[in-house]
């Protein structure tokens, strides 16, 4: 593409930003950093009604509100179209939906990606662990609607009954611990071939940069991690795999302190039946670690030195490893992507990096609010500046404010979260559900049941089995 045609379907890109209502939610990808990342990923497309940047910009207004159906986000973009003195459209939700199938998952991952990347462009140094950025590792899970499709590339769980199960998929991300977005992520089927978190893990390591501390579980301190993290110039800091653990002994290596040890591990006799023998055989023969006891704790690490990286300073920074947890937790149960809502593999892709997508927006204006504070972005509140961020788009949507978004950054500056160190908490929940039994019949089994029978008293769960005609229920 020349320069003439470029600045064209730049110019063209500005004047459909410019006349959108809607985009004006995205406006902030639209930044001189992200322009070029918006632009080449940009398909080609026909002047629709909901065109990919309009398509993006509703699905992003989706995943950050409570209400996400779809009838919502065309109901708004129709009023907002009539409002606009423009021509009111159908509210049928059809075109919007073929439009989100349309939607490019390269354009919504990179952008993701580079959101993540520019909020960690912003951290200043004195934010990172001696000066050197800190990455943090870990898994979750969520489920998908329970559709044939999701089910052949997501199976459920093998424990449950076929039909009374729900597709589960594991993602692994990767955050950063000053600014807490999201860097990269990998997902996969909860089980089977390839789906282990280490196999993720692996599929995001070139990402990693020279000089970058990884900070992760037990589950990630194989061999196989660590040469390929010391191969990249990557220092780690997990906690001991709990095998390990016990058969380390503090009395043989290097003696560096109480309790703290180097120590040297050769590589696996055996290679692993998912690696080719030309990796296996490159892998070097044996590798030092430095293995610490820490309150009942012990951390594996390639912080060699205990002058730079003293025990008490390995602690507090292996406690940090708490944030991802609540990176985790904003992530599924404050943006609510603990089940995801599209019924093909395809479209959970696309709609799991939309809300990583819109978890990075917020930390992007996380990082300039700390800034202008003076503290931390960990030590503000993520809910308090997505509800800052969704009553300041109401209010520019309704003309009542400008683009300037330097007030916004004080308002989400204001509400601290506690400081909790050690914090623990039962995993319980004190209210109770309702009264209803669980469903341990297909659904469709069920209902034929319902139409046979009626309903059964709620002191006989029709789905109980057991002998008895009604009062059992099925067999």
């Amino acid at each position: 593409m020349d320069a003439k045609q470029n600045r064209f379907q730049q110019q063209a890109i500005k004047r459909q930003l410019s006349r959108q209502d809607a985009i004006r939610f995205f406006n902030l990808l639209t930044s001189a950093e992200l322009f070029d990342v918006l632009e080449s990923s940009l398909p080609e497309h026909r002047e629709r009604l909901f065109p990919p940047t309009e398509t993006l910009a509703m699905f992003l207004s989706q995943v950050m509100q409570a209400d996400r159906s779809c009838q919502r986000v065309v109901n708004e973009a129709a009023v907002a179209r009539w409002l606009g003195g423009r021509k009111a459209c159908s509210t049928s939700t059809g075109g919007y939906c073929k439009a989100r199938q349309r939607l490019p998952l390269e354009l919504v991952s990179s952008l993701a990606r580079a959101t993540g990347s520019l909020s960690n462009e912003k951290v200043p140094d004195s934010w990172h662990w001696q000066g050197r950025p800190v990455r943090i590792v870990d898994g979750t899970t969520v489920t998908l609607p329970d559709t044939p499709a999701n089910q052949a590339v997501y199976p459920q769980q093998r424990s449950q009954k076929p039909g009374l199960g729900f597709p589960l998929c594991r993602i692994v991300a990767v955050t950063c611990l000053a600014s807490g977005a999201v860097l990269n992520a990998a997902m996969g089927p909860y089980a089977g071939k390839g789906a282990s978190e280490h196999t993720l893990f692996r599929s995001l390591l070139p990402g990693f940069n020279a000089g970058d501390i990884l900070l992760g579980d037990g589950l990630y301190g194989s061999y196989v991690i660590l040469a390929d993290c010391l191969a990249r110039g990557v220092d780690v800091v997990f906690a001991q795999n709990g095998a390990r653990k016990l058969t380390t002994d503090f009395r043989k290596g290097k003696r560096l302190g109480h309790k703290d040890h180097l120590i040297r591990i050769s590589k696996p006799c055996q290679r692993p039946d998912w690696m080719s023998l030309a990796h296996y055989q490159a892998l070097p023969d044996d590798i030092a670690l430095r293995e610490v006891a820490l309150g009942g704790k012990v951390l594996i690490t390639t912080l060699y030195d205990p002058a730079r990286a003293p025990r008490q300073a390995l602690k507090a920074l292996y406690r940090s490893r708490w944030q991802v947890e609540l990176d985790i937790r904003h992530i599924k149960t404050t943006l609510g992507m603990e089940a995801l809502s599209c019924k093909t593999p395809e479209m959970a892709e696309k709609e799991l990096w939309v809300y990583l997508l819109a978890y990075n927006l917020v930390r992007l204006l996380m990082v300039p609010s700390a800034v202008l504070a003076k503290v931390l972005p960990r030590t503000l509140s993520f809910k308090h500046a997505l509800q800052c961020w969704q009553a300041w788009y109401q209010q520019l949507l309704a003309c009542h404010t400008s683009d300037d978004l330097t007030e916004l950054f004080r308002l989400i500056g204001q509400q601290r979260v506690g400081n909790r160190p050690g914090r623990i908490e039962p995993r319980a929940v004190k209210r109770r559900p309702k009264p209803l039994p669980l469903l341990t019949r297909p659904r469709h089994e069920a209902q034929a049941w319902i139409r046979r029978h009626g309903h059964p008293p709620k002191q006989r769960p029709w789905n109980k089995a057991g002998s008895g005609g009604q009062k059992a229920g099925v067999k």
